[in-house]
């Protein structure tokens, strides 16, 4: 499976995430709502979620597997710094 296109749109708030991104996998599946998020340790991905019952966030969509996760952190994480500010979409952030 290959990523075939992500769609980047900052955040224009401050605040810990930095933007929303939709990865097209084989020009036939899309995952939209994974955000970048600048923690502690630097910028990460979190998959798009939704609370539970139980008032936990659960993933709707996630890797199976950390190779899988780290190659899809590296490919969104890649294409967000290499963006330029006037090449990216801006949304306000809800």
């Amino acid at each position: 499976m290959q990523i075939t296109d992500i769609r980047i749109r900052q955040i224009a708030k401050e605040g810990k995430m930095k933007a929303v991104v939709s990865v097209t996998f084989d020009e036939a599946f899309v995952v939209h709502d994974i955000k970048i998020i600048d923690g502690e340790k630097g910028l990460f991905i979190a998959m798009p979620s939704r609370r539970a019952s139980d008032g936990e966030y659960r993933d709707i969509a996630h890797p199976i597997n950390a190779e899988t996760r780290r190659i899809l952190q590296d490919s969104i994480l890649a294409e967000y710094e290499k963006a330029a500010p006037e090449s990216i979409s801006y949304e306000e952030e809800e």
